[in-house]
């Protein structure tokens, strides 16, 4: 499965390294608060609505941040705003632990946002000019993979940090952690060089061509837009409604403690790191729309069944490693796919835009599911958000073309 990354050129490897590090420290950032979230609601007193809202402020932000990042991108270059984004991301993360209270973690979270949008879309993009077509779908998709790592290892910072402190120190602990990511902004910089294809699109438009981040809205491409928005509308919505409230629905519905359901947790974070590897091999292998719809699909039917069915312990233990698996997996082909397109002179834009337009709808998931938790209960609020979204998502990939194996040239 990992014999193509035999044949990677020094630039190549050093780019990989940095754009999976950098996503499985944000991964790492990001997923502490779903940990934090018991404690809010009983230190705190908020209420599961504003817990929610707490999470979509991020994501929604994250939208601006994306979009903005991709288009800086375009004009700049990859690299400069990767590092600038991993560094921003760090330090509002870090501030995270210093919140006073709902207004003041509100505003920190929302800073957090610009960041987290765009570190996604311009490491993929990055990743996406330099890998050879034909192993695109491998390589961003493994990329994809750090985030199942960096989950991981916000899980085992909960068990370590809540088994030897105190609960109100504990989960700002978990947060001011997350300044470590801002380490990696050396490495990007002394290692990591721009894609030639980025420097030759640069030199074209400086010598007559045009280009502007509105290109993406243009006659041209505006049903791509249009649909790739939705795509990652319905496989973030998914995700989030999910893993938000996944260690809350373990902790208060199924009355887990904090040890027993790291466990569980654990078992769902291997299924995602497994389902990524998966579904970048499948991207390559059967193309993109129909590893997409497998695992929309598979992912409604399983999260079904985990959260609504009557199943025991046992049973929730065995079904948290598909859970995982589709639910994390079918973020593997977003990015070859929106790479493959949207033209060089806009990728950064179009990716940034559509992934995090979807980021930034599919923020709204875990909001409802609170609110809507009060009255039909938590498992059957993740249920009905997830199966929503993932029907979203095979109506987009029925209108998208097929795109694997596609040639990127410097000006389309």
């Amino acid at each position: 499965m990992f014999d193509w990354m035999r044949g990677f050129a020094p630039e190549e490897r050093r780019t990989f390294v940095a754009a999976f590090g950098g996503w499985t420290m944000d991964a790492m950032d990001y997923m502490v608060f779903s940990f934090v979230i018991p404690s809010l609601l009983t230190l705190w007193k908020i209420s599961s609505g504003e817990a929610g809202l707490l999470a979509t402020v991020t994501l929604l932000i994250s939208a601006f941040g994306g979009w903005i990042a991709g288009a800086l991108a375009d004009r700049f270059g990859r690299v400069r705003v990767l590092q600038f984004t991993i560094l921003w991301f760090a330090i509002f993360t870090c501030l995270n632990g210093f919140a006073t209270g709902f207004g003041t973690l509100f505003t920190t979270r929302a800073l957090q946002g610009f960041g987290f949008g765009g570190e996604w879309a311009v490491g993929s993009v990055l990743v996406g000019e330099i890998i050879h077509a034909d192993h695109r779908g491998k390589a961003v998709g493994t990329l994809q993979s750090g985030w199942a790592v960096g989950w991981g290892m916000a899980a085992v910072l909960y068990a370590l940090f809540y088994s030897i402190l105190p609960e109100e120190i504990a989960w700002r602990a978990l947060f001011w952690v997350g300044l470590a990511p801002a380490l990696l902004v050396f490495y990007v910089r002394r290692y990591v060089p721009e894609p030639e294809i980025f420097n030759q699109t640069r030199r074209r438009i400086a010598t007559g061509g045009r280009s502007t981040f509105l290109d993406i809205f243009s006659p041209q491409l505006l049903a791509t837009t249009a649909f790739a928005c939705l795509l990652a509308t319905g496989a973030q919505g998914g995700y989030y409604a999910i893993t938000t409230w996944l260690p809350t629905f373990l902790r208060t519905v199924r009355k887990l403690t904090v040890l027993n359901s790291s466990g569980y947790l654990a078992v769902i974070i291997i299924g995602s790191f497994a389902g990524y590897l998966t579904s970048a091999w499948l991207n390559d292998r059967i193309g993109r729309r129909a590893s997409f719809a497998l695992f929309a699909v598979c992912s409604a039917v399983t999260v079904v069944a985990y959260m609504v069915l009557p199943v025991n312990d046992a049973m929730m233990l065995v079904l948290g490693f598909p859970l995982g698996f589709f639910a994390s997996g079918i973020f593997s082909g977003m990015g070859p796919f929106m790479t493959e397109l949207f033209p060089s002179r806009v990728r950064g834009s179009g990716q940034g835009f559509c992934y995090n337009f979807g980021r930034g709808i599919g923020a709204l998931f875990p909001t409802l599911v609170g609110y809507l938790s009060a009255s039909m209960g938590l498992g059957a609020a993740i249920g009905l958000f997830a199966v929503i979204a993932y029907g979203l998502v095979l109506v987009a990939v029925a209108m998208l073309p097929e795109t694997r194996g596609k040639q990127l040239l410097a000006y389309e």
